[in-house]
């Protein structure tokens, strides 16, 4: 654990309390059904869509060391959390800054992908790359 912050050995250990027995069917069973919906539900919209664009977090980069509530922390996953339990491509990059207590703070946004739909978020990706230089 040496080398670890506090949020990613809080998040490990909470994901060995729900893979150990006697838990693993009351929680996992019941996750791995959600996901199954939440992919459902993707691809019934990338029918209709070719990608999502959303913020990456719902505020601004925070100061490093800044934020110790993990709840906080949990809250700045918001948008990615559903990219990462459904399997789906994303990809994310700096869009602008924000001033803050004399500091630029990044705020990102990430492009969001049907299955096999890598290919096509690097192109989009690297003509806003190029748009910005």
């Amino acid at each position: 654990a040496k080398g670890f912050g506090a949020e990613v050995k809080r998040r490990i250990l909470l994901g060995t309390h729900v893979l150990s027995s006697g838990y693993y069917d009351a929680y996992y069973g019941k996750a791995e059904l959600a996901r199954k919906k939440m992919r459902e539900e993707l691809a019934d919209i990338f029918k209709k869509v070719d990608f999502i664009l959303t913020p990456t977090a719902p505020t601004p980069a925070f100061k490093l060391g800044e934020k110790a509530d993990p709840l906080a922390m949990y809250k700045q996953d918001i948008f990615t959390v559903p990219v990462n339990l459904t399997g789906v491509p994303a990809i994310t990059f700096p869009m602008n800054t924000v001033e803050r207590d004399g500091k630029s703070l990044p705020v990102g946004v990430q492009y969001i992908g049907p299955h096999g739909g890598d290919a096509r978020l690097f192109d989009i990706a690297k003509s806003m790359y190029d748009e910005r230089k």
